[in-house]
C-alpha cells in the first residue's frame, strides 16, 4: 500500500540529522579510550604506506564507506549524485538510502539512481529487515531485493536492523518475527554479496554469530555513539516524554568491534565499523579493532549541506585519509591488513 508519508519523513531525518542535536546524550563510541601503540621502530617509510584494499570485491583507494542516508523525496536526488560524486573521486563506496520508497513509489527510483552519473567503485542498496521480512512471508523476497538492487545497478546489498528506531518512530513497523529466516534465504540465493547492518545501536557479538551461521559474510557494527536515530525518533514523536528512555540505548562502537571480531574472523567474514566516527584517528582505532573498512554518515552530510559542493566532501574526507597515513606510519603498518593487526591499548 502507497504510503504518502514516506517522502516527508525521508525529509525529516536529513534536516533534523544536519540540524539537531541528535547525538547520544551519556553514551560515547568508546574509540577515545583506545589508542594504537606508538611504534618507535615502524621499519617503513611514509611513501611506502598504501591505504588501498578490497571490500564486497571491489577495490577501494581508501577504505570509507559513505553510509546510507536517503533517497526517496526530491531533494535526495542531488544530495545521491553530490555524494556519489565526491565517492567516485576518492575511489570509495557508497550506500544509498534505505529503498522501500521505490516499491511504494515507483517514480522515487530518480533521488537514487541519480548515483549513477558519477558511479563509485562500490555501490550498495539498501532495505530494512522488518520489509524483508514481510516480503519473505509473502515469497517475494528475492525478486524485490533483485528489483531494487538493479535500479543502482548495485554491488550489493544492505538489510538493516533498527528494531529500537522501528519501535519509537510514529510510523514504525516493530515486526522483526522471521528477520533472520528472510536474511538467510536472500543470503543463499542473491546473486551479489549481502551486507546486515544497524543503524547506530550496534550489533552485538552474539547477534553476529547467529548472523554469520545464516551465511551472512559482511557486517556493519554500526554502534552507538554517534547520531541517535532513537533521539531522531523521539523528537519526532508526539509522545516524546514516554520513550525518551529510549534515547541512549546501544552498544559502543568499541564494544561492537571487540565482540565481534573473532566471529567474524572465524567466518572468514568482512567486518566495517559504523557508527559515530568522525575523524581519520577513530578510523585508525576502528580498523585496528579489527574492521576492514570504515562508514561515515552525519559529518560527511552535514559538509555537504553547509557548502553545497562537492569539493569540500572530498576536502573533508582527505583529511581523514591523511590522519590515518599518520597513523599507520607511527604504527609501522604498511597496509591496511598490517594496521588491522597493530597493537592497541
Amino acid at each position: 500500500m502507497h504510503d504518502p508519508s514516506i517522502p516527508s519523513r525521508k525529509k525529516q531525518h536529513v534536516d533534523l540529522a544536519v540540524s539537531a542535536d541528535v547525538g547520544f546524550r551519556a553514551r560515547t563510541t568508546g574509540l577515545d579510550q583506545v589508542e594504537i601503540e606508538y611504534n618507535a621502530l615502524p621499519e617503513i617509510d611514509a611513501s611506502d604506506i598504501t591505504t588501498t584494499t578490497t571490500v564486497l570485491g571491489k577495490q577501494l583507494q581508501l577504505p570509507f564507506l559513505i553510509s546510507a542516508m536517503t533517497g526517496g523525496y526530491a531533494e535526495a536526488t542531488s544530495i545521491n549524485a553530490m555524494l556519489a560524486e565526491a565517492a567516485q573521486h576518492l575511489g570509495i563506496g557508497m550506500s544509498v538510502g534505505s529503498m522501500r520508497a521505490v516499491i511504494e513509489r515507483p517514480q522515487a527510483a530518480s533521488t537514487y539512481c541519480s548515483i549513477l552519473q558519477t558511479r563509485p567503485p562500490l555501490v550498495i542498496a539498501n532495505v530494512g529487515a522488518a520489509q524483508l521480512a514481510a516480503w519473505h512471508r509473502e515469497g517475494t523476497a528475492l525478486d524485490m531485493v533483485q528489483r531494487l538492487a538493479d535500479v543502482i545497478e548495485a554491488d550489493a546489498v544492505g538489510i538493516h536492523l533498527n528494531p529500537l528506531q522501528e519501535l519509537i518512530q510514529p510510523e514504525g513497523e516493530p515486526r522483526f518475527r522471521g528477520v533472520l529466516n528472510a536474511i538467510a534465504d536472500v543470503v543463499a540465493r542473491f546473486d551479489r554479496p549481502v551486507v546486515v547492518k544497524e543503524v547506530g545501536a550496534g550489533i552485538s557479538g552474539a547477534v553476529a554469530g547467529r548472523l554469520l551461521d545464516a551465511g551472512v559474510r559482511c557486517i556493519d557494527v554500526a554502534g552507538a555513539g554517534g547520531t541517535s536515530w532513537a533521539g531522531i525518533e523521539i523528537l519526532r514523536s508526539d509522545d516524546a516524554e514516554a520513550v525518551d528512555h529510549l534515547w541512549d540505548v546501544g552498544i559502543p562502537t568499541a564494544d561492537c568491534l571487540r565482540q565481534c571480531r573473532f566471529p567474524c574472523e572465524s567466518h572468514g567474514a568482512t567486518m566495517i565499523a559504523s557508527g559515530g566516527i568522525v575523524n581519520g584517528t577513530q578510523t585508525a582505532v576502528a580498523i585496528a579493532l579489527g574492521a576492514h573498512a570504515v562508514g561515515t554518515a552525519r559529518p560527511v552530510l552535514r559538509e555537504l549541506m553547509a557548502t553545497q559542493r562537492v569539493d569540500s566532501v572530498v576536502t573533508f574526507l582527505q583529511g581523514w585519509e591523511r590522519t590515518l597515513r599518520q597513523w599507520m606510519f607511527l604504527s609501522g603498518s604498511a597496509t591496511i591488513a598490517h594496521l588491522r593487526s597493530a597493537r592497541v591499548r
